[in-house]
């Protein structure tokens, strides 16, 4: 009986002592849990006044950017303009770090353009937002453009991009920037010739410009804020940025625009738009291979002047005349531009028609005469500015 109940005892006092601990325990994660929403919402305070912050440096840095360009048209001072310009730029660089904090933050980044913005501007205004930019050499031919709502972030995501390749190269070294169209988008490659990334440093770059994983501000360090904001925009837009060894000795980064986000300009519809037009277009009858050798008129010509005579085109070779010299029916017309003489398409001296020396013709005549002359010229027009 006595053993029984020292027992009993031992395991009462066990008992107390195991819920003691786990009394302990539960007091414990209750103040983990405690400290954690602390710490949560001392973070989620912090985030949220960084963003305020950096959404008043935006519209500061908008507002003195208006400012200074205002005083750069009133200003023609060679010396006064080259100092406001200097601070233009200066502030356009603080402007970048402002949307740089939105960015990282979560807070709205930059203006949404209302049109879509051509490569070479969005190049160009990358270019304007970083301290290096003299030393920037543009490659780029392509009309393709970016959608408004986009052409924000891939200009500040380019301008990140410009900025290491500029900082990591020696002071003198050029960085060359190559624009490519393909089937999937727009390929913006920038070289550089500075310091060449190790394998594990590309990985690790690679990681942090990844669309696929968001890392989050825990790794954020002050040199890799760059490559965290291109993270940020490459997950936001779609984007695709990928590093290289580059043939110019130093570190290649590669950045894929989407063919969602690229648009077509206005003159590339308009050409296209032509093309299928003259494409169905039934051609003329032998007459519509005799302008093969005229030359092409210049493309502003045909379309600011689609109701009125174009002027003569540029002197140029002429097509063969048919034996005789003299023009005997509509097929037989030279293909020329509306308000030219037929000068240019009697090389040999031949007589132009006129009226003090041919006869009138019917009106019969002279419409089916005009009427080829226009199923003559139409197609040469559309066709050259295509071209």
């Amino acid at each position: 009986a006595r053993a029984r109940a020292e027992s009993d005892q031992a395991v009462a006092a066990a008992r107390a002592e195991s819920e003691g601990a786990l009394a302990g325990a539960r007091a414990e994660a209750d103040r983990a849990r405690a400290e954690a929403r602390r710490s949560e919402t001392a973070r989620t305070t912090a985030v949220t006044a960084c963003a305020n912050a950096a959404a008043r440096m935006q519209a500061l840095a908008t507002g003195m950017l208006a400012e200074l360009r205002a005083m750069e048209h009133r200003h023609s001072d060679e010396d006064v303009l080259h100092d406001l310009l200097h601070l233009d730029h200066r502030t356009a660089q603080a402007g970048r770090l402002a949307d740089s904090l939105a960015v990282l933050t979560g807070a709205r980044s930059g203006r949404r353009w209302a049109k879509p913005i051509v490569m070479e501007s969005i190049l160009r205004g990358a270019m304007g937002r970083i301290a290096g930019y003299q030393r920037v050499r543009t490659h780029c031919t392509s009309r393709a453009a970016v959608a408004g709502h986009a052409a924000e972030g891939v200009m500040h995501a380019l301008a990140e991009l410009l900025d290491n390749a500029a900082n990591f190269s020696p002071p003198t070294a050029e960085v060359h920037v190559y624009v490519e169209e393909v089937p999937a988008g727009v390929v913006v490659t920038i070289e550089d010739s500075g310091l060449v990334m190790s394998d594990v440093q590309l990985r690790r770059a690679e990681q942090a410009v990844c669309c696929d994983q968001d890392s989050g501000l825990s790794g954020l360090s002050g040199t890799r804020l760059g490559l965290a904001v291109v993270g940020r925009l490459a997950r936001k837009h779609g984007l695709t940025v990928s590093y290289r060894p580059s043939a110019r000795g130093g570190t290649g980064a590669l950045m894929l625009i989407p063919h969602e986000l690229v648009v077509r300009t206005r003159d590339d519809d308009r050409l296209g738009r032509l093309a299928l037009t003259t494409t169905a277009a039934p051609p003329a009858a032998p007459a519509a291979s005799a302008p093969r050798g005229l030359p092409a008129p210049p493309a502003p010509a045909v379309r600011t002047v689609p109701r009125t005579p174009a002027p003569p085109p540029v002197a140029g070779p002429a097509p063969e005349e048919p034996a005789g010299g003299q023009e005997t029916g509509g097929t037989a017309l030279p293909r020329r531009r509306r308000g030219s003489t037929l000068a240019a398409a009697h090389p040999d001296g031949a007589p132009a028609l006129n009226r003090a020396d041919t006869p009138t013709p019917s009106h019969a005549r002279a419409a089916d005469r005009f009427s080829s002359f226009r199923q003559a010229v139409r197609p040469t027009t559309e066709g050259t500015d295509h071209r």
